[in-house]
């Protein structure tokens, strides 16, 4: 579920919102993103997947909000890594992140409500 957006981190792109697919967040007075509706996140990494300043964290919990500590998020070096382990954007030609965000074709398209293809 999507727990925190690092304002310092955030370039105000708005990708994060545009990507949503349950209108989680929303852009404030600053056009900054915030975080509107966390109850409605289906824990789709989205957001964190095309946000490239890696300022988001959604935590894999999809249940409940679990409120964890910015500062030990960050020190983990938690930040961005939805898109290291798809292999997305920069980490496309690392050999040690295999980009395999193709298997969620079918999650994004149903979280989107979009027909899949021959599923009727």
């Amino acid at each position: 579920m999507i727990e925190l957006i690092y304002h310092d981190l955030c370039s105000g792109c708005g990708k994060c919102v545009e990507v949503c697919p349950t209108n989680v967040l929303a852009l404030n007075a600053q056009a900054r993103p915030l975080i509107a509706d966390q109850g409605a996140c289906q824990t789709c990494f989205m957001c964190e997947l095309y946000c490239v300043s890696d300022a988001l964290y959604v935590d894999p919990d999809c249940e409940q909000p679990r409120h964890p500590d910015p500062v030990a998020v960050r020190e983990a070096g938690l930040l961005g890594q939805y898109r290291r382990d798809s292999g997305w954007d920069e980490w496309a030609d690392d050999p040690r992140h295999r980009n395999e965000h193709w298997r969620m074709d079918g999650v994004f398209a149903l979280a989107r409500g979009v027909p899949l293809v021959g599923k009727g």
